[in-house]
């Protein structure tokens, strides 16, 4: 399936927010249990590296980073959230939008990517890995999910080369 990648406009947030939307009510990937405003989503994420992937004009997929403290010796220490279209799953654009984002992020000098999957979703697990993450720690029952349940987590970090 033929797809490009772009950055993320400030148009593109209605077909970001179905995308989140869609997933927050209908799959259990996060704790987050409302998309917010795109004002409170554009304060909590990086004003670069945010990409969309798009097929046929409409966006499939997204990614973007936040900071993951505001202290100066972690400027470069980012977490990843990427959600893509159910319809476009396993087609290999979150691995190719990743991988995209991780080339990107380096250019800008992050030289750590971070992410949080819930342990029951080993695609998401194994396509991070494909894109060069590797795990570095488990969390037991750290939170509750919006249905009640306590879920474990999987810590894992891309490091680029500029460290």
């Amino acid at each position: 399936m033929g797809f490009e990648i772009r950055e993320m406009e400030r148009g593109d947030w209605d077909d970001v927010k179905s995308i989140y939307s869609w997933a927050l009510e209908n799959e259990n990937l996060t704790f987050h249990r409302k998309c917010p405003e795109y004002a409170v989503w554009d304060t909590g994420h990086l004003k670069d590296c945010r990409y969309v992937a798009l097929a046929d004009g409409k966006v499939i997929g997204f990614c973007a980073l936040s900071p993951t403290s505001v202290r100066e010796p972690y400027r470069g220490v980012v977490e990843l959230s990427v959600y893509f279209d159910r319809r476009y799953r396993g087609m290999g654009i979150g691995t190719r939008l990743v991988s995209y984002l991780a080339a990107e992020s380096e250019k800008k000098g992050y030289w750590c990517i971070f992410a949080v999957v819930f342990a029951n979703n080993p695609a998401s697990i194994n396509m991070l890995k494909k894109c060069g993450f590797r795990e570095i720690g488990y969390r037991e029952k750290i939170a509750k999910d919006k249905f009640g349940v306590w879920q474990d987590t999987v810590l894992l970090e891309r490091r680029n080369s500029i460290m």
